[in-house]
């Protein structure tokens, strides 16, 4: 059935406006109703009245991974919205949140939006300030004249207020075409940070190549383990899971290794649950020298901001792997002693090392540019691996042999 619309002429010519509706997204768990519009969410509203984190709530804000799917023959398609930028004080500013047009699954098009409020974060002490600012309009044209299937992926790094959707022949909802529904949780490099755009993050190629549907809970600085992440997986649905494990518990150097296990086993124990047969990998971080053997917290470099960016450095002491800190290596080991352990009497589980997606060599070959975020580049190649390990012949996400 085609969306309620109405028709408008004047500055957006003949246009039809569509009414936004859960139908016609994909990709969130949760729309708020705001004075503007629809707000995105990828944690649902009792996880986020949980949450204490202003991290966490910025990130899970930002839409990684959640698109509009339509189904149309339109050759012009507009979208208002009111974006929300983030800066930080005394760094560089970041790129414009990138919009993407994939048109019969391929992508075709790239914009921005313009105005939107912008959120300034002071990383010496913390303190926030948000300058508000107009909505924008991205507009996509010349699409080809027959009915084909639209999405459009929503910037993966700017929390995205949608306002109004306007095209120029009527909408309705792309049918589920029977892919399994991926569903995975990771950090920032899981979020995006640093990808070319939203269809351009690693876990959106690997969903490409995998041939899945992508529920994207990677947030950044947020895959810490919180109980109220795992009963977000556990109610979700999804044919696939994978979670992604370690480097923010070091960045934020939040616990040791006596209760990192009994947290790894909750955290799996809630999101079995709800899903006690489905395929379940257990991702470790990717490889990152700072932290390799050496604790954190992670802590932003000042000094290297005369290069344009900014840069990370490992805060913690060797020496304290001994009284329990948690480095990348004994994440590593722990995760691979739970899920051995509870893979005795759960089939459905398996590990992946992270640094099979991004080793030492490939470290030598691409550099993190800020000491823990992979480039654009990298990006793609962390997305092809993950899908040929994964969703390949033997991977653990793989569909059944026929």
């Amino acid at each position: 059935m085609d969306q309620p619309h109405t028709h408008a002429t004047g500055p957006h010519g003949d246009l039809a406006t569509t009414r936004l509706t859960p139908a016609l997204l994909r990709g969130a768990l949760d729309l708020e109703p705001t004075e503007h519009g629809l707000l995105p969410h990828r944690l649902p509203a009792r996880a986020r009245a949980q949450n204490t984190d202003g991290q966490l709530a910025m990130a899970e804000s930002q839409p990684s991974g959640v698109r509009l799917a339509l189904r149309t023959r339109a050759t012009a398609v507009e979208l208002d919205a009111l974006r929300t930028r983030t800066a930080y004080e005394g760094v560089p500013p970041r790129p414009d949140g990138v919009y993407e047009l994939l048109v019969d699954g391929e992508p075709t098009a790239r914009a921005s939006v313009t105005g939107g409020n912008v959120l300034l974060i002071d990383l010496a002490t913390g303190a926030r300030h948000t300058t508000p600012g107009p909505v924008g309009t991205v507009r996509f044209a010349g699409l080809p004249a027959r009915e084909k299937d639209i999405e459009i992926w929503l910037p993966h790094n700017e929390t995205t207020d949608l306002v109004a959707l306007r095209t120029d022949a009527p909408v309705h909802p792309v049918p589920r075409d029977g892919r399994p529904v991926w569903l995975h949780h990771g950090s920032s490099i899981s979020h995006g940070s640093d990808a070319a755009g939203p269809a351009s993050t690693w876990p959106a190629l690997a969903a490409r190549l995998g041939g899945a549907e992508l529920v994207n809970l990677g947030f950044g600085g947020g895959a810490l383990l919180d109980p109220f992440t795992a009963r977000a997986l556990r109610d979700t649905p999804a044919d696939l899971i994978s979670v992604k494990i370690g480097i923010n518990l070091v960045n934020a150097d939040l616990m040791r290794l006596r209760a990192l296990g009994p947290a790894v086993h909750g955290f799996l124990d809630t999101v079995r649950d709800g899903h006690p047969d489905t395929p379940l990998l257990v991702v470790s971080a990717l490889y990152c020298p700072i932290h390799e053997d050496t604790p954190g917290p992670s802590l932003p470099d000042f000094g290297d901001l005369a290069s344009g960016r900014l840069r990370f450095r490992a805060g913690g002491d060797p020496a304290e792997r001994a009284t329990g800190k948690l480095t990348l290596g004994v994440i590593r080991e722990e995760l691979d002693r739970v899920v051995r352990q509870r893979a005795a009497d759960d089939p459905h589980i398996g590990y992946l090392d992270g640094r099979e997606l991004y080793g030492e060599a490939d470290h030598a070959d691409l550099p993190l540019p800020d000491g823990l975020h992979p480039d654009a580049e990298t990006h793609l190649r962390i997305g092809e691996r993950f899908a040929r390990l994964a969703f390949g012949p033997g991977g653990l996400l793989a569909p059944p042999a026929a």
